[in-house]
């Protein structure tokens, strides 16, 4: 058999797995959005040797050009949650990548750490629109049955493209220079925008065509379908949302008989209150507060991880850069596996009825980590050490897809991305502290006990700030209990905020 045809039947084969050609163009596209992200944050932590020596910087510089990223992001999100609330989604991610793509352009120019931190700083601003606009688009691109096992799939992009940062930015970087190790990141990010222009966009309210099933793909006229909803997106589509009975997860709360929470069901359109009256109803919600919480202080934990991972391998088990990224990547291996099966194990237990199962799965994951992540960075030894910080790096990005479509589960599908916006500006926050407060932590808390000499400021830190998984995880039982009432009333603030639309337009 000739290797095209290889080739074919094996894009064929994925095409069919994730549910047909049009479904696998919509995944690859968004997790490709993802990746591009993933793998600038990849290259700086593989960079970080490299411009500590180009730029004279220490711990805590390192750490703020993470930092700066995130928290320019942070401000922004919000803003960016409610215009992906009432604008094509498509359009915004689009015109958002190209400005990704112009400032990692001068990211790799720099000439000063000013300049460098500057460019950063406007790559976490236009970064900002990729998580309200991907949560809001797997809401309404994918059935809600599926939808833990599809948004693993699309975030798996991100530790794919953070993979791909610390491998090939770093191989680029020790042959090139560091400035090559961003530049190359232009290319894939500019190939991306024609690819989520030519998106359709979805028609919002959660829809989908149960009909087509698990595996089967997208016919010509749902395809014509869907370019017709791409065109008018702004038209409201109240018989489809009602029509929807809200997935297994609708199912299994009305199968418990719980009521919603009234003073939260929502009778009319919310995307016609005010900023502050959504953003105080994302709050008032207990779950998704909780989760949020929960979430932010996940990232946390592993944006200081993933930004001095490399330094720390490298001064810990004293093996060059290029061995340490590598190393680095078997550990994304599990991380990758993790992403890819945690929303699938949620998605059957709830299909087996486990009303809880989206937010049981991460809080299991989290209260499991320090476990496995402790030992392994004690360990000594790399043998001991690199199967125990897979097996963590699995556990914890398990906990990211149930636990982002459990946030799509208690919110009405018209206010998903201000929630999104919400959340990504509390996590991003986190995220911004982490890489400073870690740098920090390490070289004044913890010099004492060794401070850069074999990396034993840094191991410290790494086991110390664990708690926050254990914070995370209890978090998560208190989500376990409140999360199937809510789920109850965002159900009903749906068909009650469809039948609204529906006779407003007449129908």
């Amino acid at each position: 058999m000739r290797p095209s045809r290889r080739v074919r039947i094996l894009a064929e084969r994925g095409a069919r797995a994730l549910g047909g050609p049009a479904r696998a163009r919509v995944v690859l596209t968004l997790a490709g959005a993802l990746a591009v992200d993933g793998a600038d944050k990849g290259a700086v932590s593989a960079m970080a040797p490299q411009l500590a020596r180009a730029f004279d910087l220490g711990y805590v510089q390192i750490g703020l050009l993470a930092s700066v990223t995130a928290l320019s992001g942070a401000a922004l999100t919000v803003p960016v949650g409610l215009l992906v609330d009432r604008t094509c989604r498509t359009r915004m991610l689009a015109i958002s990548l190209a400005l990704w793509s112009v400032a990692m352009l001068m990211a790799g120019a720099s000439t000063s750490y000013l300049w460098l931190l500057t460019s950063r700083a406007a790559l976490g601003a236009v970064s900002a629109t990729a998580g309200p606009t991907v949560a809001s688009l797997v809401g309404d691109y994918f059935p809600a049955g599926d939808r833990a096992r599809m948004y693993g799939l699309v975030l798996a992009g991100e530790l794919a493209g953070t993979g791909l940062g610390f491998a090939l930015s770093g191989l680029i970087g020790s042959f090139l220079t560091w400035r090559f190790a961003f530049w190359w990141l232009v290319v894939p990010g500019t190939a991306l925008v024609w690819f989520i222009h030519r998106l359709a966009e979805p028609a919002r309210g959660g829809r989908f065509r149960p009909e087509h099933g698990r595996g089967r793909g997208t016919d010509e006229r749902d395809e014509a379908e869907a370019d017709e909803r791409g065109r008018h997106h702004d038209t409201p589509r109240p018989a489809d949302a009602h029509r929807s009975d809200g997935g297994p997860t609708a199912q299994a709360a009305r199968r418990a008989r719980l009521d919603p929470h009234e003073d939260l069901v929502l009778d009319s359109d919310p995307r016609k209150r005010s900023t502050w009256w959504s953003i105080r109803y994302i709050l008032r919600v207990r779950t998704n507060l909780v989760l949020i919480l929960a979430s932010a202080l996940g990232y946390f934990y592993f944006t200081g991880l993933r930004s001095f991972a490399t330094l720390y391998t490298t001064r810990h088990f004293g093996v060059t850069t290029s061995v340490a990224t590598s190393l680095v990547l078997v550990a994304g291996i599990g991380a990758l596996a993790g992403v890819l099966s945690g929303g699938r194990i949620a998605d059957r237990l709830l299909r087996d009825g486990r009303v809880n199962a989206r937010t049981l799965v991460p809080t299991v994951c989290m209260l499991t980590v320090p476990v496995f992540v402790a030992p392994a960075v004690y360990a000594t030894s790399l043998a001991v050490a690199v199967p125990l910080l897979v097996t963590g790096a699995l556990l914890l990005n398990a906990v990211n897809p149930p636990l982002d479509a459990a946030r799509l589960d208690i919110l009405p599908p018209y206010l998903w991305g201000t929630g999104e916006g919400v959340r990504t500006m509390l996590r991003t926050l986190c995220e911004a502290a982490a890489p400073t407060l870690f740098g920090y932590v390490s070289a004044q808390v913890f010099d004492g006990r060794g401070g850069d000499d074999g990396g034993t400021g840094l191991q410290y830190t790494l086991l110390f700030f664990l708690l926050a998984l254990v914070a995370a995880g209890l978090l998560g039982l208190v989500a376990m209990r409140t999360y199937p009432r809510d789920v109850a009333t965002a159900q009903a603030s749906t068909q009650r905020i469809a039948t609204s639309l529906r006779e407003r337009h007449g129908r």
